[in-house]
């Protein structure tokens, strides 16, 4: 039972030493030697908006909510009906969502399937989602005609219904 008290005071004797040199060293962290608060002129606070002022500027272009048309990133829903085509812009990606479509193509050259690793040639069935890039205009995909209903696809560029 000695023992253990002898063990419990020492212990505590150095916590509490150890908490003393802690409280009288409590000076800010310092990197490098260089002592800065944020909003500093060494740490200046900066906002979004002029981040994004600054990458338009060197990019030419909007950044963030502000886009040209034809240009948009974000996911649209299409619907396309039967008997219709949708004709995507070069660097379109599409996404068969609902329905069963064919891949159509102008050329000899195909689709890219970035899901399967594949080139889908005109007359092909196009997976359900599966990632479609279009290289080049002249391509699209139709509903199958053995279908009723059209398709449902998510798409992110540009693109027409012919």
């Amino acid at each position: 039972m000695k023992k253990i008290m002898v063990r419990l005071a020492i212990g505590a004797v150095l916590v509490s030493t150890g908490l003393a040199i802690g409280m009288m060293n409590s000076n800010a962290i310092e990197a490098d030697g260089i002592s800065s608060s944020p909003g500093s002129v060494e740490d200046p606070v900066v906002t979004k908006s002029y981040v994004d002022e600054q990458l338009a500027k060197l990019g030419g272009g909007s950044v963030g909510g502000g886009t040209t048309p034809g240009t948009d990133s974000a996911l649209e829903v299409v619907t396309v009906p039967a008997g219709k085509t949708l004709m995507a812009g070069q660097g379109t990606e599409v996404i068969v969502r609902v329905g069963k479509a064919i891949a159509y193509s102008s050329d000899a050259s195909g689709i890219a399937d970035l899901t399967g690793g594949t080139d889908l040639t005109k007359g092909k069935a196009v997976p359900t989602n599966h990632l479609l890039l279009f290289p080049r205009e002249g391509r699209g995909i139709l509903p199958d005609p053995n279908q009723k209903n059209g398709l449902t696809v998510l798409v992110n560029g540009s693109y027409t219904l012919q």
